[in-house]
């Protein structure tokens, strides 16, 4: 049986309703898929366009969680149609994670839109560094840290599950960020490395300067770095490791999809 990578090592499903996303972070493997071929570019990317259609969607009970969104973020412009999805899946029956670089205002209005359907959502924020200098260069369109934290303490106080996705690390003081998140998380704390990312970052339209930096963030984190990193947290009863370090530590990778939900 074949073994399970990206976004279906923590959902059966998936959905989106948009191209492009605000937040236009640089290693984005949405962006780079979508330039590859053919449905955006570097400058359109950052511009999300909804599909009517799949806001639309009369939905069905499903076997398996559903991950919303994967390929975009819940940001101001896309909170009314992503309200709208959320609402439709959850009436249904489905059980949903919701997977965002977190704005304050629109966690707080989901938070109060989903209560009917709370115990079938979990939150996962990603948060891969407290650095503010890091994720603005990284991710020059998403909230700074201290934003991402409240509306994390914000899910966790109205009564919701709670994880935090550390993929991809964007330095190495992932530790810093675990004791941060952990009194206010549920489930889980999710590490992995920064994939692909030369690639990406040439696909995404990055400066030489921006690639540069990929490289020595790619370089800080070898083999020798993350088995390091999974010595000190692997008894971390919160920390889960995504396939990218599993791959590096020797452990067994998923074969179902949503398994390590």
């Amino acid at each position: 049986m074949a073994s399970i990578s990206g976004t279906r090592e923590w959902a059966a499903h998936s959905w989106n309703i948009a191209t492009g996303c605000e937040h236009a972070c640089r290693y984005c493997y949405a962006q780079a898929m979508a330039c590859r071929f053919g449905r955006a570019t570097p400058a359109s990317w950052p511009i999300p366009v909804v599909d009517p259609a799949k806001v639309a969607r009369r939905w069905g009970k499903r076997q398996g969680r559903i991950m919303y969104p994967t390929t975009h973020d819940i940001t101001p412009a896309l909170l009314e149609p992503s309200a709208t999805t959320l609402r439709a899946m959850l009436a249904a029956g489905n059980t949903v994670l919701i997977v965002s670089k977190p704005h304050r205002a629109c966690v707080e209005r989901l938070c109060e839109e989903l209560l009917p359907w709370r115990a079938s959502v979990m939150w996962r924020f990603t948060i891969g560094s407290l650095d503010d200098d890091v994720l603005r260069f990284w991710e020059p369109g998403a909230p700074p840290s201290d934003e991402r934290l409240a509306c994390l303490a914000h899910a966790h106080q109205a009564g919701y599950a709670t994880s935090v996705s550390c993929e991809p690390m964007l330095d190495a003081a992932v530790e810093r960020v675990v004791a941060a998140v952990e009194p206010w998380v549920t489930d889980s704390i999710w590490i992995g490395k920064a994939n692909a990312l030369g690639g990406r970052l040439a696909v995404n339209g990055c400066s030489l300067d921006v690639r540069a930096a990929g490289r020595v963030l790619v370089a800080g984190q070898n083999d020798d770095a993350i088995r390091a990193l999974y010595a000190r947290l692997h008894e971390h009863p919160l920390v889960r490791w995504k396939e990218s370090v599993k791959q590096v530590v020797g452990l067994a990778l998923a074969n179902e999809a949503g398994l390590d939900i």
